[in-house]
């Protein structure tokens, strides 16, 4: 599949993707009919931190293997030979670029994308396509879920966040088009239904069977608009059949191998506490690679510009006010201690991965996730010298345990392209890249 794309044919796509937005519960992966690499399937994730950091604490020093672990990562220290650092990567398209502020909107959007964002705060929004969801389209089809969306904020898709850009820019970071967010799931309860259906198996065929009644209402309609169809409309109609009938497809191998629950208590709503909510959303992603419920998946752990407070680390003021912390110590020391905070539960996740044994090595070994921001610097709002990780082994084709510094003004979406060649995505570019990045 090639993809050379900003702004992406929303109509084709979303006649091309019906079937996967459309994900349904309970439904057991579906095994390709062309032959796969043999071995456990390769999972890939973005974890994406907020408000930048305390830049002189957060980049290691030295180089390559060698490298010396700074203070901020120091909760990683037991996880060294299972991520590498990567400095010099940029996000060109979430700089101002002749639009003026709004920098905190543009940093979320263009993470994924590597397009500038269209600046409004309207409903003409316009991206492009998210490397997540280009993954999810080649993938998706074997999972239950093509992808996974998670926040920790509650979802937005209008109204004006940030200098005149759409709250869609600030709180989402998967674009299936160049209109079309993927909005992230908050409620932990919802997100484990939406992985394992209900506890009530009742429940479960009632909305299985509502499904079906729905395809069948759609496709006799879409039947009596295809007897007036000519032209391009009718090869829109026979797509949407296509779709259609994929749809029915899951909905028939839904009832001929359900899958039970896996054993783990059930999240009850929103926890109370941020470090809670953030422990519960890396659980169930950990649970959906897992249970090959799905390969792709994002978390937003905050949006930027978030105001959220810190009071289990003593932190009592709001991120976003310090990130401008300009050049004040005792700002700068609370960012780091933001900074540690995330690298800590960052480092619980990738400890829980290494810990699932899978095939010949871990869920870990499998898997692909990239943690960090899309601002540098909370108080220069900066879009080079990114802040990112890379963990995992990418079924050993990953080179973890190190330092890569790259060539200043390395596009961020050079890794992406990278990782989607692994998920067996032969883009051509993602948004602005301009060749593979060696990891």
């Amino acid at each position: 599949m090639r993809v050379d794309h900003c702004v992406m044919n929303t109509r084709r796509m979303f006649l091309k993707s019906l079937a996967s937005t459309l994900a349904l519960p309970m439904l057991e992966p579906l095994r390709a009919a062309t032959v796969t690499a043999p071995g456990s399937p390769l999972r890939l994730a973005y974890v994406y931190m907020p408000n930048g950091v305390n830049t002189k604490l957060w980049f290691p020093t030295g180089s390559g293997k060698n490298y010396k672990l700074s203070p901020s990562l120091e909760p990683l220290a037991e996880m060294r030979d299972h991520f590498q650092v990567i400095k010099g990567l940029a996000l060109d398209k979430a700089r101002a670029n002749g639009d003026g502020a709004g920098d905190h909107a543009r940093a979320n959007a263009t993470f994924l994308t590597g397009c500038q964002a269209r600046k409004t705060a309207g409903a003409d929004i316009r991206i492009g396509m998210s490397a997540d969801q280009l993954a999810a389209r080649e993938v998706g089809h074997l999972t239950r879920l093509p992808s996974l969306e998670l926040s920790t904020d509650e979802p937005r898709r209008s109204g004006n966040c940030d200098s005149g850009y759409s709250c869609a820019y600030q709180y989402n970071l998967a674009w299936r088009s160049d209109t079309t967010p993927a909005p992230p799931m908050r409620d932990p309860r919802s997100v484990f239904e939406a992985l394992f259906g209900s506890a009530d198996s009742s429940k479960n065929a009632e909305r299985q069977d509502r499904k079906k009644s729905v395809l069948d209402f759609v496709m006799e309609d879409a039947k009596r608009l295809q007897s007036r169809a000519t032209g391009g409309d009718k090869n829109k109609l026979d797509e949407y059949f296509t779709s259609v009938r994929e749809i029915e497809q899951r909905i028939e191998r839904a009832e001929k191998h359900r899958r039970e629950r896996p054993e783990i208590d059930v999240p009850n709503g929103v926890p109370e506490t941020y470090r809670e909510h953030i422990r519960a959303m890396y659980d169930l992603m950990l649970v959906a690679f897992q249970t090959d419920s799905t390969r792709v998946a994002s978390f937003m752990l905050a949006h930027d510009g978030s105001n959220r407070t810190f009071p289990e680390i003593g932190v009592n003021e709001a991120h976003h006010g310090i990130s401008h912390h300009q050049r004040d110590e005792r700002r700068l020391s609370l960012i780091a201690k933001i900074d540690e905070y995330y690298a800590a539960e960052f480092a619980r996740f990738l400890k829980n991965m290494r810990d699932i044994k899978e095939g010949n090595g871990t869920l870990l070994d499998h898997s692909m996730i990239v943690y960090g921001g899309g601002i540098s610097d909370g108080d220069r709002h900066n879009h080079d010298e990114l802040p990112i990780i890379l963990a995992g082994h990418g079924n050993g084709t990953l080179q973890a345990g190190r330092l890569l510094e790259t060539r200043e003004e390395t596009p961020l979406t050079n890794l992406h392209l990278s990782l989607l060649d692994r998920m067996g995505v032969k883009a051509e570019r993602v948004g602005d890249s301009t060749g593979k990045l060696s990891v």
